[in-house]
């Protein structure tokens, strides 16, 4: 198996988000998080995959404009992510409030749906260019029929208020979680497996 690069690099994760902030620590390696700032309204017309893709890649680019230029130190890696929950072709992102997080668990109950990242990872080069990987990442996961009791429990604990489709997999929503085909990381907010791929490339 491949290692991860020995070279003087230096990570920085272009998250606000813990869980992810969680994961890329379980790659063994020090970094550190720069906040984006962009704006993560999806096109008119624009396909879920895209807008994924898109809004990761923003969100790297964001961050390495920030960055000063700088010579001889090592170069610097920018890992953007943007994780969202799609059925029926439509985007479910954080619920408003706790009515729209019981909406959103209603539609997902007894339904599969999927769960896409887009990833990209800024590789600086010598005179300040960047180089460019990217890839999306989709998950298929099953929620067993949840009964609208459940689903008011599960909301009035919070944990849905701030996640994308209303539900952490890897909190109490475990439980609701029938079948998940492909990565599990990528559920909870940034594949590992495909990330590792792109920083070893």
């Amino acid at each position: 198996m491949k290692r991860l690069s020995s070279s003087p690099e230096e990570w920085i994760l272009a998250s606000s988000s813990p869980r992810r902030r969680e994961l890329l620590a379980l790659l063994g390696r020090p970094f550190r998080v720069i906040e984006p700032a962009i704006d993560e309204t999806p096109r008119p017309g624009e396909r879920p995959a895209a807008y994924a893709r898109r809004a990761a890649a923003e969100k790297a680019a964001a961050v390495a404009a920030r960055l000063p230029l700088r010579r001889n130190v090592g170069r610097r890696v920018v890992i953007g992510c943007d994780t969202i929950v799609v059925l029926d072709s439509r985007i479910l992102g954080k619920p408003r409030d706790a009515a729209d997080a019981r909406r959103m668990l209603r539609a997902l109950s007894g339904r599969c749906h999927a769960v896409i990242s887009g990833l990209c990872v800024l590789q600086e080069r010598t005179g300040g260019d960047w180089i460019e990987r990217n890839c999306v990442v989709s998950t298929e996961v099953t929620f067993r029929k949840l009964s609208l009791r459940e689903i008011a429990a599960y909301v009035a604990t919070g944990e849905p208020m701030d996640k994308a489709g209303a539900y952490a997999v890897q909190g109490r929503a475990a439980a609701m979680v029938a079948c998940l085909r492909g990565s599990y990381t990528n559920v909870v907010g940034l594949p590992l497996a495909e990330l590792s791929e792109l920083l070893r490339r």
